[in-house]
């Protein structure tokens, strides 16, 4: 191939050395490079010694990749990795990867790197395509590709090395012509490093909102069991355990991967749990989110959903930076719609046949809450974008796959 040593502000990417087996086994000792990338876990000093001295030189030679050690100009040290993999020459595409040791994060290592080497690729290589992908959940490496231009495009299933289980990755593309200088908007970059992160405990009076899980089994079936909740909801009828594992431990989860909301179990104070309470963030319009919750039988009445909705609504607007949520449920459906109203909601009419449920379209009520000091107390400067944003028009959002979760609730 053309030459290979690359420059970009501040960067040097050249082709790997002998000497840098020391740094690449010392960078691949961190737990998120050897969760979302393809390294072997544990990383040995013989993986680096291979990576440098055998695979890197191999696919140069053969035109199959490029692998660069992305250096810091002035001072020679070794940030990262990045490169192009499985070059298909007949199809002319490639497929980009990266890494940033640890102590190099934070400085625009990758999205610096991953530009120069995408430029590299269509001027030097005469490329058409450059792929991205990455395991849904990895939002780190999402937001480095849409800074580099990459439009995210899907979810790839059977995608290879998703920790999460249930090999979904994300997939995306950038085309010569196509900008690789990408400004990201700050809410973006806010809910990327929410979601990339463990889901919160929240606390609520007398409650403790967190991910649901094994434990919640048998009490969630059930209260999806009773008459009231498949009369309201949208659980399974009728609701066995299989239902809730498949709820608690993958939908759950992959809802909080994708970005697309949160589901919490409403927990009492010695942990037991009451209820669910979800958060999904609308794809039509990322400024807006729709809130459902279930409560136990023997829990209801008891202020549960009132204090979740209320912890669940202050979280959305000042971490997530929503201008809107919204709250839905069958016409007739009270007692939800007492807990809307006590935690603030403004009743704001009936939608026609708005909600689908086992086969039927059922009138709903509506109702919305905006951020405020009646509703969780000062704006934060995400939240002021937001409304600003939404006083503009309709946001444009990433079309993205999400789950539906138990809503409309009691």
């Amino acid at each position: 191939m053309t030459r290979q040593t690359i420059t970009a502000p501040g960067l040097v990417l050249r082709r790997w050395r002998a000497d840098d087996v020391d740094a690449v086994y010392q960078a691949c000792q961190d737990p998120d490079i050897q969760l979302w990338t393809r390294v072997p876990s544990p990383y040995e000093r013989e993986h680096a010694r291979h990576f440098v001295s055998e695979l890197a030189p191999s696919a140069w030679a053969n035109g199959t990749g490029a692998h660069f050690a992305v250096t810091d100009a002035s001072t020679g040290e070794l940030l990262g990795s990045c490169g192009l993999v499985s070059i298909d020459r007949p199809l002319a595409s490639t497929e980009v990867g990266y890494w940033t040791a640890p102590g190099a994060r934070g400085r625009g290592v990758a999205v610096g790197a991953t530009r120069a080497v995408c430029r590299w690729a269509f001027e030097a290589l005469d490329l058409r395509r450059v792929l991205w992908q990455a395991a849904v959940g990895n939002h780190a490496s999402r937001l480095v590709a849409l800074r580099s231009g990459f439009r995210v495009e899907g979810e790839l299933r059977m995608a290879d090395g998703n920790p999460l289980g249930g090999h979904a990755g994300w997939v995306g593309s950038l085309m010569p012509g196509d900008p690789v200088e990408v400004e990201v908007g700050e809410l973006t970059a806010r809910r990327a490093k929410v979601f990339g992160g463990a889901q919160p405990v929240l606390p609520a009076k007398d409650a403790t909102l967190r991910r649901p899980d094994e434990r919640d089994i048998d009490a969630m079936v059930v209260a999806c069991s009773d008459p009231d909740s498949v009369r309201y909801t949208t659980v399974p009828d009728p609701y066995e355990r299989k239902d809730a594992e498949e709820f608690a431990s993958r939908l759950a989860p992959l809802s909080w991967a994708r970005g697309a909301g949160a589901i919490f179990a409403i927990a009492d104070a010695d942990d037991s749990w009451v209820g669910n309470i979800d958060l999904r963030i609308s794809a039509d319009d990322p400024m807006v989110g729709e809130v459902g919750f279930l409560v136990a039988p023997e829990a209801r009445g008891r202020g549960y959903a009132t204090a979740a909705l209320r912890a669940v609504c202050e979280w959305a607007f000042t971490d997530l930076g929503l201008a809107r949520v919204k709250w839905r449920a069958q016409v007739g459906n009270v007692a939800s719609r007492r807990v809307a109203e006590k935690a603030g909601f403004t009743m704001e009419g009936t939608l026609r046949g708005d909600i689908a449920h086992r086969g039927q379209r059922r009138d709903a009520w509506i109702a919305g809450l905006v951020p405020g000091p009646a509703a969780t107390g000062p704006r934060s400067a995400a939240t002021r974008e937001g409304a600003a944003i939404l006083a503009r028009g309709p946001a444009r959002a990433e079309r993205a796959q999400t789950s539906r979760v138990p809503g409309d609730a009691l």
